[in-house]
């Protein structure tokens, strides 16, 4: 459950496009990985309704409450890609951003030399994950029902649904969403945050959780700059008043513009989080 909407994720199934002889999707049953216990923390799917009444304090107490169980989670899918020297970036955006559309024409470029696997994020249908599948890529779908985000607990099963080579890449298209996704680590190297042009430049200072976490910023859709009104410059300009250090990258989905910057960015992103981990290792 979430205090910030009261959303409840009771409703979440896991689905991963295999058609199966019983001929039933699969369901939530499967080995957990370590920390990855069945005892499920979600909440009902009238979470609202347990939030309306409570005090400030018994309110701030459990929202604390639920980030630490998630954060444990979230812990042990970075321990576990760590491990496997798999590299994760969890991409958030609003809805209509193109993220799908993006992410697609990311794996026709990235996928021709890595292994890449693709976790999608929405409360309803696989439409997204069988995109993505039709680019030849792994995908597994996440329908959160009433959920307005993915959490720690969630990716630790999909991943081991999943079960990514070692050294892989693995792309998680968060439910489209600016406000809770910001709250819920899922264990990954990176939040991307996506902004459209089609969107207002002042998205950053609405929603400043969310570009305060993310560690890029990817302006999409830039070919229809001729069509709307729209400044590139305050867009960037309001990020860095949230987030100073944000990485900036301009790119089109359907021109391809920008995107081999964007594969750049992700492969030199992937070599400094490993030659971290090994300078750690060696240390100690």
């Amino acid at each position: 459950m979430c205090t910030v909407c009261g959303c409840g994720s009771g409703e979440t199934r896991i689905e991963d496009g295999v058609k199966h002889t019983h001929g039933r999707e699969h369901g939530h049953e499967h080995k957990a990985m370590p920390n990855h216990s069945h005892h499920h923390h979600y909440g009902t799917g009238d979470a609202g309704a347990s939030v309306r009444g409570m005090s400030q304090s018994r309110l701030i107490q459990l929202e604390q409450d639920i980030l630490s169980k998630n954060n444990s989670y979230a812990d042990a899918n970075r321990r576990y890609f760590a491990e496997h020297g798999i590299f994760a970036l969890n991409l958030v955006s609003s809805p209509g951003s193109g993220k799908t559309s993006l992410l697609v024409e990311t794996l026709k470029r990235l996928g021709k030399t890595r292994s890449c696997y693709v976790i999608e994020g929405d409360q309803q249908t696989t439409n997204d994950a069988d995109r993505i599948r039709d680019t030849g890529v792994p995908a597994l779908q996440i329908n959160t029902g009433k959920g307005c985000h993915l959490d720690g607990h969630m990716i630790g099963h999909a991943v081991e649904r999943l079960a990514p080579k070692d050294g892989a890449y693995v792309f998680i298209e968060n439910v489209g969403n600016l406000v809770c996704p910001a709250a819920f680590d899922l264990g990954e190297a990176h939040k991307v945050a996506i902004l459209s042009v089609t969107e207002g430049e002042d998205k950053p200072l609405k929603y400043p959780d969310m570009f305060a976490a993310a560690d890029v910023m990817l302006l999409n859709k830039t070919d229809l700059l001729p069509y709307v009104d729209f400044d590139v410059g305050i867009a960037i300009e309001n990020a860095r008043r949230i987030n100073q250090d944000i990485k900036m990258l301009t790119v089109s989905a359907r021109s391809g513009d920008g995107l081999e910057d964007w594969i750049d960015w992700i492969g030199t992103a992937r070599a400094k989080l490993f030659a971290g981990y090994a300078a750690t290792d060696a240390a100690e």
